[in-house]
């Protein structure tokens, strides 16, 4: 079999997972989504994981209880985990809502691999930026464990990095990701 390290010099990179946590409507996605493509045009192999390519297809079965929440973090991690063993960085944007819950990710992922961004934006924040209305069923009771609503979230303690949305526009949040992230994708001299 080829090795990571043999993929990882072929590509020029150290593959990672970069795992984007935060509310529904934080601005973990859409900062994800310029990551990526910022990535991607300075010539780093990276792939974006979120829950529009993963809940509609390999966690299409899976609801929102806290076991099928736990479950879904298990998968998402463990095809993280692969495309690192293929020398790509993954990209990785999912509420995961309990440190328990991430403590899942990392480790399956393991812990010199798995940096954790918290995308720190103030509930109320999220619920003005929410065009699919979600917290407004969650409010009516429409929408049951609904995080930030009728469900926890534990705000990590101690993330690789925490970035604060509220008064920042994407490009800035960008820019901050990248200069903290673009060091850790370098191959050892």
């Amino acid at each position: 079999m080829v090795s990571r390290a043999e993929r990882e010099a072929q590509t020029r990179q150290r593959a990672r997972v970069v795992w984007f946590t935060g509310l529904s409507g934080s601005g973990k996605s859409t900062i994800a989504v310029q990551v990526e493509r910022r990535l991607f045009e300075l010539g780093h192999r990276v792939q974006l994981l979120d829950g529009d390519n993963i809940r509609s297809g390999l966690n299409g079965n899976l609801g929102f209880s806290a076991e099928d929440r736990r479950e879904n973090v298990r998968r998402i991690a463990e095809v993280a985990k692969l495309f690192v063993q293929n020398g790509t960085i993954a990209l990785c944007s999912f509420v995961s809502p309990t440190k328990a819950i991430r403590e899942v990710a990392r480790g399956v992922i393991g812990t010199e691999d798995f940096k954790l961004i918290f995308v720190d934006t103030p509930l109320e924040e999220c619920e003005r930026r929410d065009v699919k209305g979600l917290y407004a069923k969650a409010r009516r009771g429409d929408l049951p464990d609904f995080t930030g609503i009728s469900a926890p979230y534990e705000a990590p303690k101690n993330p690789f990095l925490t970035i604060q949305t509220k008064d920042r526009d994407v490009g800035e949040c960008t820019d901050a990701v990248l200069a903290n992230l673009l060091p850790q994708f370098k191959l050892n001299a």
